[in-house]
């Protein structure tokens, strides 16, 4: 079956200008301040795609080219034991990972496969550039797998301290490479190297662009969508834990087209995004009702990210000031921001593990620990429809089930040397 490319156009998030997408925009041209662009969808209503396989049911909303092979969506069922335990009527959890029990089967356990379907698929089938990634873990075990079973060039640039975050059911696809910030660096350094080589050959490398990718943002949107396909409606409330926020800001905006379709209510649910302390950045920023994010040095961003159980919650320039950004989403949403410390998320993995029966990460971990300050302090009420995203798990498990190899570096590259000379280096990768 030929898959017709979804329809959309282009609107700048500040100026509510609409306009067309060249392929790969990531900011409006015409644009006179930092803002996201947002994808409107011709099709206004949610339905899903029954002649599409996993992922791509939700293609109508997606800004997809093509469709990839083996994709996986997440999968939200109703709770009865966490919900039990804390005194919830009506807690839904979308679970995004490895747990056969429930139907969800992301190989890599993570929501991040949701962003590698989404973004890989935005690109055309014959396109001539590598495409650079850089990740702290999670995003870069997605896309690596993604790129490896569809054969798409893919750079990735990890922090060397977190290769272990690098497993896979079977090697990499030769189209994948990986080079890394030394010992000591951070996602920040990740991204730095990424840049440069994108910066030095722009011919050859194009930048996936984080949170400013469209593609990235509404393939991380379907969790909300998953949840409306089994509740009916929009949840009240919404907790996931956060180092960018770009999931948060994803689910606000599909819970904006919702609105536009009519049929699933017509209110926005609350956010209530949580970091784990002490690299709380944008939950210092938002307590201080503040736009421009709080001052944060490098060296206090790597202390700080260093000490923290959950380390992809470590983003020190999420994107949290800029039009369309997690302030205005919060702003406009309603809701609160958490910060959970690395002893409550350790008793509240073993909890969930114990009532829900799957292992869960540390981050999603920090969305169960702030979703139980919420009920203690009344920020929810009991009857409440509450959608807890649990943003990735399972990995004890699919390590049980199957075999895993872990990849390595093909280069590790100080970040302080000329852009030229790293774009050398790695284009002899290719």
């Amino acid at each position: 079956m030929t898959f017709t490319p979804t329809k959309y156009k282009l609107m700048n998030c500040g100026t509510g200008r609409v306009f067309e997408d060249e392929g790969w925009t990531l900011t409006d041209p015409q644009g006179d301040g930092p803002a996201l662009v947002r994808a409107v969808y011709e099709k206004k209503t949610f339905e899903l795609r029954k002649d599409l396989d996993g992922f791509y049911k939700f293609a109508d909303w997606l800004p997809i080219q093509r469709t990839l092979l083996h994709s996986h969506v997440p999968v939200t069922y109703r709770s009865t034991a966490l919900a039990g335990y804390l005194g919830l009527e009506n807690l839904y959890i979308t679970f995004s990972g490895y747990f056969p029990k429930i139907g969800a089967q992301m190989e890599t356990c993570s929501f991040k496969e949701t962003e590698a379907y989404s973004v890989c698929a935005r690109l055309p089938e014959k396109h001539d550039k590598v495409l650079v990634v850089a990740s702290a873990g999670n995003t870069a075990r997605a896309f690596a797998k993604v790129c490896s079973d569809n054969n798409i060039p893919l750079l990735l640039s990890i922090p060397l301290d977190n290769i272990s975050a690098l497993w896979f059911h079977k090697p990499l696809n030769d189209c994948v490479k990986i080079i890394a910030a030394p010992q000591g660096g951070d996602y920040f350094d990740a991204i730095m190297l990424g840049d440069k080589v994108c910066e030095a050959a722009p011919d050859k490398f194009m930048a996936e662009g984080g949170a400013k990718n469209i593609a990235r943002r509404d393939g991380m949107g379907t969790t909300l969508l998953s949840a409306v396909e089994v509740t009916g409606r929009i949840p009240d409330a919404y907790f996931q834990a956060v180092g960018s926020g770009t999931g948060s800001i994803a689910v606000w905006e599909n819970n904006l087209r919702l609105i536009e379709d009519g049929r699933f209510g017509k209110h926005r649910m609350r956010l209530y995004p949580s970091q784990n302390s002490p690299f709380t950045i944008m939950y210092d920023s938002w307590k201080a009702h503040s736009r421009k994010l709080v001052p944060l040095s490098a060296d206090e961003a790597r202390s700080q990210a260093a000490e923290i159980k959950a380390k992809v919650l470590s983003n020190r320039k999420p994107p949290y000031s800029l039009a369309g950004g997690l302030f205005d989403a919060m702003n406009d949403a309603g809701g609160d921001m958490f910060k959970v410390t690395n002893n409550e998320l350790e008793v509240w993995k073993e909890r969930f593990q114990t009532l829900e029966g799957i292992d869960i990460y540390s981050a999603a971990s920090v969305a169960v620990a702030s979703l139980a300050q919420a009920v203690e302090s009344g920020a929810v009420a009991k009857d409440e429809l509450i959608m807890l995203n649990i943003t990735g798990g399972g990995e004890a498990l699919t390590k049980k089930h199957h075999e895993v190899v872990y990849a390595k570096p093909d280069l590790v590259i100080d970040t302080f040397l000329p852009a030229g000379e790293i774009a050398d280096m790695v284009e002899k990768l290719f």
